[in-house]
């Protein structure tokens, strides 16, 4: 799957599954870059075919209800949601 890169401090390996027209995808994107870190995200309705069959596995490793965003920091804590408080917690 190809992921889109933002720069920024590296936080660690930080990636991002949204929806395109998810309000609380935008939000949680728009707070990643607030804060400044480097991120990867990825928009599974954009993606078509085998490339959004492998974005949806990948979700549903962390995330097995499937829903957006799902945010991936480090490959060890998800948050699920747009959750403000924790996005900072774990990243400000």
């Amino acid at each position: 799957m190809k992921y889109e890169h933002i720069d920024g401090e590296d936080k660690g390996s930080v990636r991002l599954f949204a929806l395109s027209t998810c309000v609380w995808c935008k939000k949680t994107k728009r707070l990643l870059d607030e804060l400044g870190v480097a991120y990867d995200y990825v928009f599974a309705d954009r993606a078509q075919g085998t490339e959004r069959d492998e974005i949806i596995k990948a979700v549903e490793e962390f995330n097995p209800r499937c829903s957006f965003p799902t945010l991936v920091i480090r490959d060890e804590k998800c948050i699920i949601g747009f959750k403000e408080d924790e996005i900072r917690q774990e990243l400000g």
